[in-house]
């Protein structure tokens, strides 16, 4: 292969093409695909084969008791799966995801993963299970995979993406006169839209979910039917194939016309039945096929035949097509450009003169030197030709003789950045290794590049190759919870679904290869665990969860409250102390709750903190079950503080009371009586008065009461029933009386008898209300010594400067002086002399 690397190619018109062997099939002697319903993955994907029972052609109906076994790219048999539905299969394909999706007769669409496991099943709705479901394309877009059917009333039903929970079905738009199988259909992705491209015969319609557009496409030799169409990998070409035998090829959106071939011409037989397969090869060539024969045309209409087996799989790939036969798997590309710029006859292309040079410097040839020096300003670009040509190439010997060149080259040039030479050579050895027949994923670097390499990984990873998986991510550097640790964590999750394995055995084998590692969740494998119904194992696994926000949440799924709990205390949160508490009250019977909590004081504290912000019954209950009576009192006593209406005040007043009373607190008991007294009272008061006293202290009380009537004989009453003493109803009258600007009933008080409290507040609330001519009368019947200061608020500067002379007090003397003013110049003089006196004095 090495000597002559263009011995496989094969002209199409201006290109050339190359078909060569990638796996010699495991299954040779074991499956007739001729027999068999099939679904290739692209991406050098798995294969799904049901033995086809004979009672349906292929496109149709298939077995529904035959079982669906999956085989790898190289024909190893990887799982196998039971299929016992009654329903008739109308169709079987791969998904991005590398899901198989299955969609039957009634709409059912089931999911199952590359190991055979189901996933799950959604319906495509009352219409196709009432009507049945006659044709259906499961297609692929970007990174995400939908179906489409044809229901039995001619009704299309669409759903974008099979890998979402909530499938959402969309119904698109009737087409007139749609009364009969279409010739033709399929589905054309778009960026924001999907619509299918209908062939009622020759007529074509473009369907969306708001209308059916008729398409008129440039044709010269119009058939009277469209019979086959196929989409390029990439959905923006398209083929379309007539009963006239006309191939029509063009644009995804039907307005540019690439060519139009007569394969009647081409193959000089007459054909006017649907050909076997219509695919495309990458995006420059189309085939179609008849029985054993394959034609190739490309846009120049040229043609290539090859000849295949019966049963034969086509699988289009971003870059060529993959042909899958009993015996060999085989792939056809268009040479790619950099390969035929180094390999093609007769080629000056710098990658290519650098590559012979390598040659003859390897027979010892003095060329070398002469090809190398006519390439010597190209030397970059020859380089990059050769490496990007490696890349290109499957065979290894090839792609070590092109990066050979590629390093010969680099020897000749001072200044060259190696990096891509460097990643050329990491990718192609990735390459290599999932090439290898017992992984089976031949992809080429066009398609790895498309995929890329975190797909990669994770379809290894499917594969359960965790050792190459890890491999491949420490060689790339790829940091560790993106690479190493989340390929563990898959392989702890597959550790866990081994139901033979004791719980012991699979938990210190797990946590004996993860121990510590960064970005593991061993929270999502006790999850995993859970679901397999090993609860055990799952409590093991999550000891070692250092997360107590992600432990504690399984832990109660799994209805081991009592650790959940533990864990939670141990975290030291709150918050997941509350969220399992809260669990618990929900869940439990209310007098077993309390009881289970009452072994946690760390979550009773908490709980009865909470009970007494937000549940008051709750915190009633919880310390009735206590025997807590003084602490339930004092609940039902915040609650009458919170309350406006007296028969619910005294209410739970009484409930209060008879707590106390059981709990032997007789203070609290007698105390709670008064209040009941003045609630009583108030309640009184306020139907008398319409006025609101509810709520009140027994001051405020005392105090409306004298606002209202001076000779109040309810204020009376509460004074000698609570037993008020007389200097508190003194202040509590005067404060009264002077707010409500009552001057003579407050003088006539004031000489009712002596005051208990003296007459400084009866001059405090004159001056609080305004009046200094009424604080000066009482001002006179103070004490000598209080008399100053009290005259100076009431600005009475020769009063007060009297009395100061009088007590003997220059200090204050100098204060009158300051704050008179200079509008007082008499007063201020005699001042002076009485400071004159008393210094005499002295």
């Amino acid at each position: 292969m090495v000597d002559n690397p263009t011995a496989d190619w094969n002209p199409l018109g201006p290109v050339f093409y190359r078909k060569f062997e990638i796996y010699s099939m495991q299954w040779r002697s074991q499956v007739d695909l001729s027999q068999c319903r099939t679904a290739a993955a692209p991406y050098g994907g798995p294969i799904a084969l049901m033995k086809d029972d004979g009672r349906s052609q292929r496109g149709g109906g298939g077995s529904s008791k035959q079982n669906i076994k999956i085989y790898n790219a190289a024909g190893y048999e990887m799982a196998s799966i039971k299929w016992d539905y009654a329903g008739r299969l109308v169709a079987m394909e791969w998904s991005m995801q590398e899901d198989l999706v299955c969609v039957l007769d009634d709409g059912s669409v089931m999911l199952y993963d590359l190991n055979g496991q189901f996933k799950r099943v959604f319906s495509m709705g009352a219409d196709a299970r009432d009507h049945r479901v006659i044709e259906c394309k499961i297609f692929s877009n970007g990174h995400s995979t939908g179906v489409a059917v044809l229901t039995g009333n001619y009704q299309f039903y669409i759903v974008s993406d099979v890998s979402q929970e909530l499938a959402r079905i969309r119904h698109l738009a009737k087409i007139p006169g749609f009364d009969a199988p279409p010739s033709s259909w399929l589905v054309l992705p778009e960026e924001r839209q999907l619509r299918i491209l209908v062939a009622l015969d020759s007529q074509l319609y473009l369907v969306d979910a708001a209308q059916a557009l008729i398409q008129k496409p440039e044709v010269d030799n119009m058939p009277t039917s469209w019979i086959a169409m196929a989409s390029s990998f990439t959905h923006k070409f398209l083929a379309m194939y007539g009963n006239n035998g006309v191939l029509w090829v063009g644009t995804a959106n039907l307005k540019l016309v690439y060519c139009e071939v007569n394969t009647s011409q081409q193959d000089r037989q007459d054909r006017q039945e649907k050909p076997d397969n219509l695919v495309w090869c990458g995006s420059g060539a189309i085939l179609y096929s008849f029985d054993n024969l394959i034609c190739m045309v490309g846009p120049e209409k040229d043609c290539a035949k090859y000849y295949i087996e019966n049963g034969v799989i086509l699988v289009p790939e971003i870059d060529g097509l993959r042909f899958i036969d009993n015996g060999t798997h085989e792939f056809l590309q268009k040479v790619p450009e950099m390969v035929e710029k180094v390999h093609k006859f007769g080629s000056m292309a710098p990658g290519s003169v650098l590559y012979y040079a390598m040659k003859e410097f390897e027979r010892k040839s003095p060329k070398a030197d002469e090809y190398v020096r006519s390439v010597k300003d190209q030397l970059g670009e020859a380089i990059e030709q050769c490496t990007r040509a490696a890349g290109a190439e499957y065979e290894p010997a090839r792609q070590r003789s092109l990066l050979r060149a590629a390093s010969f080259g680099k020897c000749f040039i001072s200044q060259y950045d190696p990096a891509q030479f460097v990643q050329m050579c990491s990718h192609l050895r990735v390459l290599n290794a999932v090439r290898d027949y017992r992984v089976a994923m031949p992809l080429t670097y066009a398609q790895m590049d498309a995929l890329t390499m975190p797909v990669l990984i994770d379809r290894l990873v499917l594969r359960r190759q965790y050792c190459l998986a890890i491999r491949v991510s420490d060689y790339l550097k790829i940091p560790s919870r993106e690479g190493a640790s989340h390929i563990l964590g898959h392989w702890a999750c597959y550790k866990v679904q081994q139901s033979a394995v004791d719980d012991a055995e699979v938990a210190g084998t797990i946590v004996g290869k993860l121990g510590d590692t960064p970005g593991i969740s061993y929270t999502e494998i006790a999850t995993k665990a859970k679901d397999c119904g090993r609860t055990e194992l799952a409590i093991r696994l999550l000891n070692y969860e250092p997360r107590s926000a992600d432990q504690v949440p399984l832990l109660m799924k799994m209805k081991h409250d009592e650790l959940a709990l533990e864990k939670a205390i141990e975290s030291g949160d709150t918050d997941l102390v509350y969220t399992v508490v809260m669990h618990l009250r929900d869940t439990r019977e209310l007098a077993d709750f309390l009881m289970f909590i009452r072994g946690y004081p760390q979550a009773m504290s908490l709980f009865a903190q909470y009970c007494r912000e937000q549940d008051r019954q709750m915190m009633i209950d919880l310390y009735y079950q206590d025997d807590r009576c003084g602490d339930s009192a004092n609940i039902h006593v915040q609650d009458a503080l919170q309350l406006r209406v007296p028969s619910q005040i005294l209410d739970k007043l009484t409930r209060a009371q008879a707590m106390y009373s059981q709990a032997q607190n007789k203070f609290a008991a007698d105390m709670t009586g008064e209040h009941m007294k003045l609630v009583q009272a108030q309640q009184t008061m306020q139907e008398r008065t319409n006025k609101p006293f509810i709520g009140l202290s027994l001051s405020d009380t005392i105090s409306e009461c004298l606002t209202h009537d001076s000779k109040s004989t309810m204020a009376e009453r509460l004074r000698k029933d609570f037993k008020v003493p007389d200097k508190r109803f003194w202040w509590l009258k005067v404060k009264a009386l002077a707010n409500t600007n009552q001057w003579m009933e407050l003088e006539s008080f004031s000489k009712s008898k002596k005051s208990p409290i003296g007459y400084e507040p009866f001059v405090e609330g004159c001056l609080e209300n305004g009046s200094r001519l009424e604080a000066l009368k009482y001002v006179k019947k103070m004490p000598l010594e209080h008399r100053p200061k009290f005259y100076i608020r009431c600005k009475a500067w020769d009063a007060a400067a009297e009395d100061a002379f009088a007590i003997r007090n220059e200090e204050m003397l100098d204060i009158i002086l300051a704050k008179s003013g200079p509008g007082h110049s008499q007063l201020h003089e005699r001042i002076h002399d009485m400071k004159m006196q008393l210094k005499q004095r002295h």
